[in-house]
């Protein structure tokens, strides 16, 4: 079995040094950012910064190595990826016309589940390519969710949209939550040095999917519905 791509699992002692400094990365954030500021609009280029910065926190940062550690840290990790980094380079990279949204909630909803199944999950992280094929899938699937959503146009199939993707969050984060047995066999033993069982660190996982990872959502929406009332008032 590999190592996981973010090292093994670090320690509370030890894990605010365990950066990652690949070069392959780092290069590709570089590349993003360089390529992403050209292409996009002058309006939207604060987006690429952004998003460059989400994803260097999430594969440059500490918190890759936690995510060896902990599930919970991995489903902030998740969270982090295709509800702010997405919906960012979506913002970034507009649709210049209206886009149909139910089938791009269907793949990037699949796409997430299957992802957390713990067969697949476990693979993930003992690959270093499975590993990069799971991120790589969540983001892709996720902005081109988010740029449906974002496309100019009618909102309403836009809103039922997010509001299908707020619903699956928060049913994936309650099925974890609630789950009497922990799933996840890569972190059966990682988190004890936090002072977390396995169990309770599956439970803080379903709770950050369930109540802060809807959050985007609920903004989406609200702001979906804001415009569909400036549009009805026109």
């Amino acid at each position: 079995m590999m190592t996981a791509y973010c090292g093994p699992p670090p320690t509370p002692l030890d894990w605010l040094a365990q950066w990652n400094f690949d070069p392959l990365v780092i290069g590709g954030l570089a590349l993003l950012l360089v390529g992403g500021y050209r292409l996009a609009a002058a309006t939207h280029r604060t987006m690429v910064v952004a998003a460059v910065a989400v994803l260097a926190l999430l594969f440059v940062s500490p918190l890759c190595g936690l995510t060896t550690a902990l599930f919970s840290a991995r489903a902030l990790h998740h969270l982090l990826l295709v509800t702010v980094a997405a919906p960012l380079l979506a913002l970034a990279f507009p649709h210049g016309r209206r886009a149909a949204t139910g089938g791009p909630f269907l793949l990037a909803t699949a796409v997430f589940w299957a992802w957390h199944i713990p067969v697949l999950y476990g693979a993930a992280l003992a690959d270093t390519g499975l590993y990069w094929l799971m991120q790589a899938s969540l983001l892709a699937t996720a902005v081109v969710f988010w740029r449906a959503v974002f496309s100019p146009g009618e909102t309403a199939g836009a809103l039922i949209a997010v509001i299908g993707a707020t619903a699956q969050m928060g049913l994936l984060g309650a099925l974890l939550a609630f789950a009497p047995l922990p799933l996840y066999a890569p972190h059966l033993a990682s988190t004890l040095p936090w002072g977390l069982g396995p169990l309770a660190d599956q439970q803080l996982a379903g709770m950050i999917m369930w109540v802060p990872g809807m959050l985007p959502y609920g903004i989406a929406a609200a702001v979906l519905a804001r415009r569909g009332w400036r549009l009805a008032a026109t």
